[in-house]
């Protein structure tokens, strides 16, 4: 079997890896891949009439590729090619594809239309409003706010449109960024806001052919893009954001005040399992959440989902129980909790596949190993150069830095790439680089090993932080 993997950064790769431990997979092609797509056995980057495919979103060279190569199956990995009608093209052409059809993404492609549907088929989810006006959105703000508040851009942001807020001075700041300078484009025309839960936030995923849903592991996020103590960091990130001078003591007492945010990011590192979801729980998730989306989809919506689908969990307790209430969701696998979660699949992904696409998810068993694994994410932090100093991840950050000691991290752990090129060696090309992997017994023998392998691994600017894997405030 030949399969075609659709996906640039370390989620891709670790689905491709997966793939490669199939035994009915001969090759794994990544499009357009990164310079660490090829760091497994069977893996390597699609090339058309010799040329890489230039990026996700190139459906025309996508669709070329997997019909021109004779794939047996594609496997899409981001939302934006599957919002663009990838799985449909793909499925035109008689080539089977694990990923939902365009019109199904409306699920992930608007947050306000998802909370909408949500709240239609009793699902639960926190207090919230849609907006379209600026200025309505901060009245309301003002006038609900209540030990903090979420804003979020209603369009895909590459995950980076949410914003959790503090103080209104926050909240209001990001309506701003979001709605008025455009900082996600089309994506800020509407906005969410919702109340703040405060619980246990579960990445959660499961797989569908449209009629049998099966869990598909759990995942830890860490959002945040400093460490709470990491008050050299945040001063690092604001003088390039602010090209402003601050000292040490300036910066704490500002964190301190909640005048300085620990800025959100597309993820730092995840655990899997999820430290708090027992077996308990994920029955719960699945009964009140996956199973009536999917049901109520068809039921109401007319639409058949296939593919992965992605709620993101808050776990609030209320009457002494908790209660999986949905903050958003996502129409394919968590980035980075997929890196940390496909090592830990026991079933073949190839058999899960081609059963998702045949409607016959119902015969084949999706089983994880109980080992733990720690995912630590390597950024592009602050660093000065011919254009100053750049903040760094998730900011503006340089690229084409170079990478040394790849290999002996190799001997350690499982490394994926988001972020890189091969030149003579391997360089920079990205804010988020690497997604260092340790697997263990344990959440601490996986974090060991994370933590023995990143330390080996270098390049200029690198910042990774140093509480993945433990119980801390995200």
């Amino acid at each position: 079997m030949k399969v075609l993997v659709v996906d640039a950064g370390g989620r891709g790769n670790a689905i491709a890896h997966a793939f490669s431990r199939s035994e009915q997979v001969k090759e794994v092609y990544v499009a357009p891949g990164n310079g660490g797509s090829e760091f497994f056995e069977k893996c390597k980057i699609a090339k058309l009439n010799g040329k890489n495919i230039p990026s996700i979103r190139a459906i025309d060279e996508i669709v070329e590729f997997a019909k021109k190569s004779e794939v047996d199956l594609a496997y899409i990995g981001p939302e934006e090619p599957l919002s663009l009608g990838l799985a449909d093209r793909l499925e035109e052409e008689g080539i089977p594809a694990v990923g939902p059809k365009k019109e199904e993404t409306i699920l992930e492609a608007s947050k306000c239309w998802a909370k909408d549907f949500l709240k239609k088929i009793g699902v639960p989810i926190p207090e919230y409003a849609n907006f379209d006006d600026p200025e309505e959105a901060k009245e309301y703000i003002k006038e609900k706010f209540d030990n903090g508040i979420v804003v979020k851009a209603d369009g895909l942001a590459a995950g980076k449109g949410v914003y959790v807020c503090d103080s209104v001075d926050e909240a209001l700041k990001a309506v701003d960024e979001i709605m008025i300078q455009k900082k996600f484009g089309d994506a800020g025309n509407r906005i969410v806001v919702e109340e703040r839960l405060r619980g246990i936030e579960v990445a959660f995923t499961a797989i569908t052919d449209g009629k049998t849903v099966k869990p598909f592991g759990h995942a830890k996020d860490y959002k945040r893009a400093f460490d709470s103590d990491d008050i050299e960091g945040l001063r690092d990130f604001y003088i390039g954001l602010t090209k402003k001078f601050y000292t040490k003591a300036q910066i704490e007492q500002l964190f301190k005040e909640g005048k300085l945010i620990n800025p959100n990011t597309g993820g730092m590192g995840a655990v899997s399992p999820h430290p708090g979801v027992n077996e308990e729980i994920e029955e719960k998730i699945m009964e009140m959440v996956v199973e009536p989306i999917i049901k109520k989809f068809k039921e109401i919506e007319g639409k058949v989902f296939k593919g992965v689908l992605y709620p993101v969990i808050m776990l609030v307790e209320e009457g002494g129980e908790l209660i999986p209430k949905v903050l958003e969701i996502n129409v394919r696998d968590c980035d980075p909790g997929a890196e940390a979660k496909l090592p830990r699949l026991a079933s073949d992904i190839a058999e899960i596949s081609m059963a998702v696409v045949e409607g016959k998810l119902d015969d084949v068993d999706v089983e994880f190993s109980n080992d733990c694994c720690v995912a630590v994410c390597a950024v592009s932090g602050a660093l000065k150069g011919r254009e100053g100093l750049k903040p760094g991840y998730p900011a503006d950050h340089y690229t084409s830095q170079p990478i040394s000691g790849l290999e002996e991290a190799m001997k350690e752990a499982i490394i994926y790439a988001n972020g890189i090129a091969k030149t003579n060696g391997y360089v920079t090309t990205g804010g988020r680089v690497l997604t260092v992997v340790g697997k263990g017994e344990t959440i601490e023998e996986a974090r060991n090993k994370a933590y023995s392998a990143i330390e080996k691994i270098s390049f200029p600017g690198m910042r990774y932080r140093k509480t993945i894997g433990l119980d801390v405030p995200e």
